[in-house]
């Protein structure tokens, strides 16, 4: 139910930040073809490129999408399984709250800074989508772990993304 709803959750926030991205791009066309530019095209179709990718990478993560070699720990034998998912599974969790923990260290270095074009949007803003899209991928990988466990165990077989 939990891994349901948070995948629905990224979802939702995933397309309307693709619907987002694209109405932005599509008006800046338009400008551009009427012979006026926007001033804040660029940094804002920046910022929300990034947290398309960082929401999409949380939503990846959740549907075991990410490049993996899922059919290499399935050839192991049994007893290394579970201690090459163990350390797989720790390190992938341990980069994400190192890279949560630096990117709120990056945002209260940001504090007070803003975008140049939009100068009432903080760059802490924009920025915090670091630390959230880490958290939201570290979320992802733990409701996992149960089916991750159990391919590993051999209670259920290895999913393969081909």
């Amino acid at each position: 139910m939990a891994r349901a709803l948070f995948e629905r959750l990224l979802e939702t926030i995933t397309v309307l930040l693709m619907i987002s991205l694209a109405s932005v791009v599509v008006v800046a066309v338009i400008y551009r073809w009427s012979g006026e530019a926007l001033s804040w095209y660029d940094e804002v179709a920046s910022v929300q490129l990034a947290w398309l990718t960082y929401f999409g990478a949380s939503l990846a993560a959740l549907k075991r999408a990410h490049i993996g070699v899922p059919s290499a720990i399935a050839a192991m034998p049994p007893g290394l399984r579970m201690p090459l998912v163990i350390v797989a599974e720790s390190i992938i969790i341990g980069f994400f709250l190192m890279l949560a923990w630096y990117g709120y260290v990056v945002l209260v270095i940001l504090e007070g800074d803003a975008l140049i074009s939009l100068p009432w949007v903080g760059t802490q803003f924009t920025q915090s989508v670091i630390p959230i899209g880490a958290i939201l991928f570290v979320i992802a990988e733990l409701l996992n772990l149960p089916q991750i466990w159990r391919e590993a165990t051999g209670q259920a077989e290895y999913q393969r993304h081909e």
